[in-house]
Order: structure tokens, then C-alpha cells, then sequence
């Protein structure tokens, strides 16, 4: 075998191999030989089919699936030989070989990993949120959990916030309806941010059996592209108002929260442990997205098409996922536009790369005691935490997204001994993104 390397570019290779015709005209003999035991074909015996018919039959099929492994085969050894990092999939041309040619060529174009220098952070200033857990956090999120428990009650007065109203609407953007323009007995509690704002707004003192005509004016980025950015007229009746009734602090709320014995104590102990955790994950959230941007800023890199290409593709097909678990009925040849998805793409390779990088140069690995750490307290969530952690231990597989976390805890910390530091106390509707 005889490779040539070509720099296209400073990511992108060409690789040309050469063969000999002979090594892969015999492995196709050979391969053909293996077939002709086995095949079965109409006027034959298993086993006694002719060679030169076994070869009619399945030459060419066999043909390519030898050059398809030979190729594969010999590029690795070529890429092995030349110490190249290829980064993605490459792109094979086979040269059509002349009659009785005795060599077989064929060029391979890829793209190979970037030297990734990671930038100096000593310059840059993170943020470290803090936010310590009160009994007013708790009381918070138990009327949280109340609301989300409410019942409703008709109410004779006009339509508040938090109120759960039924009405008809039928609306039209130039005079002509669109798709979800009516709708008739639909009922929404005004609040949770399911009409649009200014639709909610002017339903909010409304009576019943009052009608109102109102124009909204759809977001420029609304889902429905034919009316996104347009102003309709809706005509909107109220057919109903009910105002919520919470349940009260008792044994019977504790028990619909699984506290067995309705203990009120236990109950707030176990939303205080909850909330906790909740807050440590998005504490720790916020960090990690300041390390990983000044790492990105700190660091200038091309980004490996190929390797860009394979991000897309895989948000691509998670977004596809996504749409079906909701309901919404997706092709497999439905189009997404891959620009929707290049940027956010682009970051993960970025940060991949840097990861990459941070880890072997500074020894960030995952420790065993880390791993076990984790497991141990994703186990306590559970009942029976014992056979969560076997379970986890019973399959490699499954301890790779925890060992992706601790590396990343690494990293982030490796990051704050690096950077300037400044604590912050944050707020919990902050925090929370206002739940």
C-alpha cells in the first residue's frame, strides 16, 4: 500500500492510496468461493452452484462490499501510519481503474482535529451564586404545591388573575381566519401564560356572557409563521369564571405529597431536602455556563465541519424526538433547518474540544470516590437507594453520564483556581426563573 497526504486547508486532508488490483480481485474470488457453498439459487443443489453463475449473480454486489472494506481497512492503517486525528467521517472517491490495471487508487477527504490551546482565564471575573435555603423558601414552594392542587368554584364577579375562565373566541388577521383563529368552551387560567400577553390582559375583567373585540399582536417568533408578527381582531366571550380554592395545610395535603403518615413536619422536611437539591443543581448550572463562556471567549479555535455537521444532525433528530413525545407529527423526511441549530452546535463542539483538552493537559478524570459520591446521592432520592447504586454499578454504560458530570465538576473547578472570583447572593425567584 503507497498513501500521499495533501493539506487542503488548515483542518481539511487528502489522502490518496494506492493498492494492489491483485490483493482485492482475489479477495473477491475468494469471498465468491465462500458464497458459492451456501447460496441457493433455482436448477442448482446448495452447494453445486457453478462459480461463473455465483460470480453473474453477486460480482458486482460483492465487488462493492470488498472495496468498501478494503478502502475502510486500508485508510485506517494509512491514517494510523501518517499519526493523523481525524475528526468526523470522510468522504471516499474510487477512481475507476483502466482494463487490466494493476493498481487500484482511490483518495479519501477529511478534516483532522484542531491543536487546541486553551486561552488564559486569569483576566476573566465569574460570578459565584449563592443562595442559602429558608423556611421562606419552603413556605413558597408549598403554595406553589397548593396552586398546582387547586379546585375551582364558580365565581359572580369579574375575571382576576389566577382565575380559571371558559370562553369563545373567533379571530382574523386581514379579514381572514387562520389555522387556531376559534375556538369555542376553551377554558385557561389566566396567569400560567398560555394566551398571549396582551389577550390575557384584556380578558382579565371581563364578566360573564360580557363579549369584547380586542387586537393582538402575534411575537415575531411565534410558532404559527403565518401570523407571526401580525396584528388580529379577536372577538372573545366569557362563558365562565371560577376562582381557585387551595387545600389546606394538613394531614391529607401532606399525605397527597407521599408523606405516608401526614405528618406536617416531615412533610416540610422533605420539601426543605427537594428544594435543596433543586437549588444546588441550578447554583451549580449557573456556575458551570460562566466557566464553559469565558473558556469559550479565552480560546479561538476553527470548528471541524465534519464534527459540526454530526452535532447538527444529532440535535436534529433529538429535536424530531422532542416534537413526537408532544404530539406533534413529524416525517422522517421532515426538514429541519440545520442554521437553526448551527450555532448552539457550534458551542458544543467548541467546548467539547476544550474539554478535551483541559482534561488530559491538567489530569481532570473522573476519580472512582467522585463517581461513587454522585451515585450515592442521586441513590438517596429514591426508596430502596441500595439497589439504585447496583444498579448503576451493574452496567458501565450507565456510570458514563455520571463520570461526564464529575469531569465537568473538575473542570469547573480547575476554572475558579484560574479566574477571578466574586460570590454573589442571588434571589430565589431569580434563581427559580420566577416558578
Amino acid at each position: 500500500m503507497q498513501s500521499n497526504l495533501e493539506t487542503l486547508s488548515t483542518l481539511e486532508r487528502r489522502l490518496r492510496v494506492t493498492l494492489p488490483a491483485a490483493d482485492i480481485d482475489n479477495e473477491i474470488e475468494s469471498r465468491l468461493k465462500r458464497l458459492s457453498r451456501t447460496v441457493k439459487m433455482h436448477g442448482f443443489r446448495p452447494g453445486k452452484v457453478p462459480l461463473k453463475v455465483v460470480a453473474q449473480q453477486y460480482g458486482p454486489q460483492v465487488r462493492q462490499e470488498v472495496l468498501g472494506d478494503v478502502m475502510q481497512k486500508s485508510f485506517g492503517e494509512a491514517v494510523r501510519n501518517q499519526n493523523l486525528r481525524v475528526a468526523g467521517y470522510p468522504r471516499f472517491d474510487l477512481q475507476p481503474p483502466a482494463d487490466g490495471a494493476a493498481e487500484f487508487q482511490y483518495s479519501a477527504t477529511f478534516e483532522v482535529y484542531p491543536d487546541v490551546k486553551v486561552g488564559d482565564i486569569a483576566n476573566a471575573t465569574i460570578e459565584r451564586p449563592h443562595l442559602p435555603v429558608s423556611e421562606a423558601e419552603v413556605d413558597r414552594t408549598i403554595e406553589i404545591m397548593r396552586k398546582q392542587r387547586a379546585s375551582y368554584e364558580p365565581a359572580q364577579r369579574a375575571a382576576r388573575n389566577e382565575d380559571r375562565v371558559t370562553i369563545d373566541f373567533r379571530g382574523t388577521v386581514d379579514g381572514a381566519e387562520f389555522r387556531g383563529s376559534s375556538g369555542s368552551g376553551q377554558q385557561t387560567v389566566l396567569g400560567e401564560g398560555r394566551l398571549l400577553p396582551d389577550f390575557e390582559a384584556n380578558v382579565i375583567g371581563m364578566n360573564v356572557g360580557e363579549t369584547k373585540t380586542l387586537d393582538v399582536r402575534f411575537p415575531d417568533d411565534y410558532h404559527g409563521r403565518e401570523v407571526a408578527g401580525k396584528t388580529a381582531r379577536f372577538e372573545v366571550t366569557v362563558k365562565g369564571v371560577a376562582a381557585p380554592v387551595l387545600p389546606a395545610v394538613d394531614a391529607e395535603f401532606a399525605k397527597s405529597l407521599g408523606v405516608a403518615d401526614g405528618d406536617i413536619a416531615s412533610m416540610r422536611a422533605e420539601i426543605r431536602a427537594n428544594v435543596e437539591r433543586e437549588v444546588k443543581t441550578k447554583l451549580k448550572s449557573r456556575l458551570r455556563e460562566q466557566v464553559m463562556q469565558a473558556l469559550l471567549d479565552a480560546t479561538k479555535m476553527e470548528t471541524p465541519r465534519g464534527l459540526l455537521q454530526m452535532e447538527i444532525q444529532r440535535m436534529q433528530e433529538g429535536m424530531r424526538q422532542e416534537m413526537t413525545a408532544r404530539g406533534v407529527k413529524v416525517n422522517d423526511d421532515t426538514q429541519l433547518p440545520a442554521d437553526l441549530f448551527e450555532q448552539q452546535a457550534q458551542r458544543r463542539v467548541n467546548l467539547g474540544l476544550i474539554f478535551g483538552e483541559m482534561v488530559k493537559t491538567h489530569n481532570l478524570y473522573a476519580r472512582p470516590e467522585q463517581v461513587r459520591a454522585m451515585v450515592d446521592e442521586q441513590a438517596q432520592t429514591y426508596e430502596r437507594p441500595d439497589e439504585v447504586v447496583k444498579w448503576f454499578y451493574a452496567a458501565p454504560e450507565r456510570l458514563r453520564e455520571i463520570e461526564s458530570v464529575a469531569t465537568e465538576d473538575n473542570i469547573v473547578a480547575w476554572a475558579l483556581g484560574a479566574a477571578k472570583v466574586t460570590d454573589k447572593t442571588v434571589s430565589f425567584d431569580e434563581l427559580m426563573g420566577k416558578r
